[in-house]
Formats: structure tokens, C-alpha cells, sequence
């Protein structure tokens, strides 16, 4: 015979087994000081043995706030945005918040259908990726929110976080070029990405400054997948010539499949093809060989994301973080600046 599912506790049932009235048990809940610590001591009893769990929605209801933050991110089987994801859900943990993840999988869609569902939440505030240039309803959107990512540029009036794009970009570039790659072929992001503007002018800058034509450097648009750099990789090789070639690609799943694309191709990383990764996922460090990445501060910016967006609940709003990134070392790129030993090339 199929067992009748539980009756959910309720504050009722809790300041009966307490033998004290309702309101006694709420302001114990609460945590107000106007009870004594008998009662108080009995109800916490009382309720933990009974398994009660508070109702958010109806709290929410009758103070203003529920407890609950929302968050729309672009894609969250990518490692960087699962460690953003990470970072703003333990420090809204520490503030005894509770986090709701949507991944909008860079469909505008998706993202207006799941900032939907976190309006109908309840939610206190939310850390939203925006995915189109045209954000579904900003100027009204109801709710305190901080805009987390590149895209976020669009927005300058509205509290943001985000890597500092320029200062990343120009680390990588001045590797490639310490390493004897001033002119590395690019792997970009699609066309309608800010972060693919963004990069794409930090790289022009940096030629124009070391007097390299930024016409002379190849580039392929492809998905922030390892599917599209795999594919923008084997579209290089088909125009590559005979000396060594660097990649620089817009994020480690693009470098990790152009590292595939270059050992389909029976060639080797970082002999015949140097890669450089952005965002430094955790798989960069296991591939092989290990891929060099300049790093985003993932869970620092869900962090900071938090503690921006409860600013902002506050009615303190703390406009635009832009966060460092550093360089990560592996042995993805090869340093031709270094002469090769004499019989090298005839021994590999």
C-alpha cells in the first residue's frame, strides 16, 4: 500500500508542541530579544525535532525581503561561469541568502523567459550576464540588479562587475610578443559579443603601438565553445605556412579545441603551434600539453557580484568593478626568442 506523503510542519503544529502561542514562536524564529530564553531555548527545540522549516515566500511577504537572490548567466556547463556561479552562491551563503542559478545559453530568449521567473520569485535583487544589446525592460525591471561580465559595458549607468579585459588581453599579447609571436592568429567570439569588440581592440592597440600593421594578423569568429575552436583552428591551418605559428584564442574551450584540431592535423603544441587560452578553467592545467591562459577572477567576481548587488538593495549603488587578471605559465606556448639547440630540429 503506497504511504500517504508527510504533512509539512507548520508554526502551528511547533508552538503547540511548545506550549506557547504562535506569535511566541515567530518572534522566537525572527530572533527577537523580547522572549525569554526558556521559551526561546524550547521553541528552537521544539522545531528542530520536528524538522519546521520556515516559509521564505510568506516571510518575503510580509517583510520586503525573501532571502532569495537570482542569477542569469550565459552558459553554465562552461567551468568559468560554473566558478562565478560558485562564488556569488557562498557569499550570499555567508549572509544566510540563497542563490537561483538560470543559464540563458547566450539565447535572448531564454535570458528575458528566466529574468521572468525571477521576478515571479520574489527575489530580493539579482546578477544578471546580458546577452542582448537592447536588456529586456532595464529601465523597468522592478528589481535591484548588478550586471556581471563584459556585456555589462553597454550599461554604464548600472552597478557592474567584471574582469578588466584591456589589462588581461595586453598580458597575453606581451608574452606572445616576449616569446618571439608579435603577430599571433586570433580566435574571436561571435560578432555580436562585446567582449569580441573589446578584445579585438585592445590587440589593435597593441600593434599600433609596437608599429605591427594589426591587418597583418589572422583571425576566425567562432562559438565560446570546444566545438567552435576546433573548427576555427582547422580553417588557420588550412592558410598556415611553413614557419611556426601562434593562436591567441577569446577563452580556454576555444584553445583547448584548437589543441585538438592541431593534433588531428599530425601536428604538435607548442613545436608547430603555440596556443594561448583566456579564463583559466581547471582544464587547461590537465591537457597536454598544459595550456598557458591568462586567468579571470571567476569566484571573486560572483563574490564581489554579491556584495555589489546588496549594496545596491541598500540604495548604494557602487557602479563599475573592473577586477585584474593574471597570467598562468604552462607549456602551451613556445619561446622562440630562444635559440633552438644546435641538432634539435634534426633529433625531435
Amino acid at each position: 500500500m503506497k504511504k500517504a506523503p508527510q504533512r509539512r510542519v507548520t508554526i502551528v503544529d511547533v508552538a503547540k508542541r511548545a506550549g506557547v502561542s504562535k506569535s511566541t514562536v515567530a518572534r522566537v524564529l525572527a530572533g527577537a530579544s523580547n522572549v525569554s530564553e526558556a521559551a526561546s531555548e524550547r521553541v528552537l527545540r521544539v522545531a528542530s525535532d520536528a524538522g519546521y522549516e520556515r516559509n521564505h515566500l510568506a516571510v518575503g511577504m510580509r517583510s520586503g525581503r525573501s532571502g532569495l537572490l537570482g542569477m542569469v548567466i550565459p552558459d553554465i556547463t562552461n567551468p568559468f561561469w560554473a566558478q562565478v556561479a560558485r562564488g556569488a552562491q557562498d557569499r550570499a551563503a555567508r549572509e544566510d541568502m540563497s542563490l537561483l542559478v538560470f543559464s540563458s545559453d547566450w539565447d535572448a530568449g531564454k535570458e528575458s523567459m528566466h529574468l521572468r521567473a525571477i521576478r515571479q520569485a520574489r527575489v530580493d535583487g539579482a546578477i544578471i550576464n546580458p546577452v542582448a544589446d537592447n536588456f529586456d525592460d532595464l529601465g523597468r525591471f522592478g528589481l535591484p540588479f548588478v550586471f556581471i561580465g563584459s556585456s555589462s559595458e553597454r550599461f554604464p549607468d548600472s552597478s557592474s562587475v567584471g574582469s578588466d579585459i584591456a589589462q588581461a588581453v595586453r598580458l597575453g599579447m606581451d608574452l606572445l610578443a616576449a616569446n618571439g609571436h608579435p603577430t599571433p592568429a586570433l580566435i574571436l567570439g561571435p560578432r555580436a559579443r562585446l567582449a569580441r569588440a573589446r578584445f579585438l581592440q585592445t590587440v589593435h592597440d597593441h600593434c599600433v603601438e609596437r608599429d605591427i600593421d594589426p591587418a597583418a594578423l589572422q583571425m576566425e569568429d567562432a562559438e565560446y565553445t570546444v566545438t567552435g575552436g576546433k573548427l576555427a583552428m582547422s580553417r588557420l591551418l588550412e592558410r598556415r605556412g611553413k614557419t611556426p605559428m601562434a593562436v591567441f584564442a577569446a577563452n580556454d574551450l576555444m584553445a583547448l579545441g584548437a589543441m585538438i584540431a592541431v593534433r588531428e592535423a599530425g601536428l604538435r603544441c607548442p613545436q608547430d603551434i603555440s596556443i594561448l587560452g583566456f579564463d583559466g578553467i581547471p582544464a587547461g592545467e590537465f591537457s597536454w600539453p598544459g595550456l598557458t591562459t591568462i586567468e579571470k577572477p571567476g569566484r571573486q567576481i560572483g563574490e564581489n557580484a554579491v556584495e555589489c548587488l546588496l549594496e545596491e538593495i541598500a540604495g548604494r549603488p557602487k557602479g563599475r568593478i573592473y577586477m585584474p587578471c593574471r597570467l598562468i605559465k604552462r607549456d602551451s606556448v613556445c619561446d622562440l626568442s630562444v635559440p633552438a639547440p644546435i641538432g634539435a630540429a634534426a633529433g625531435r
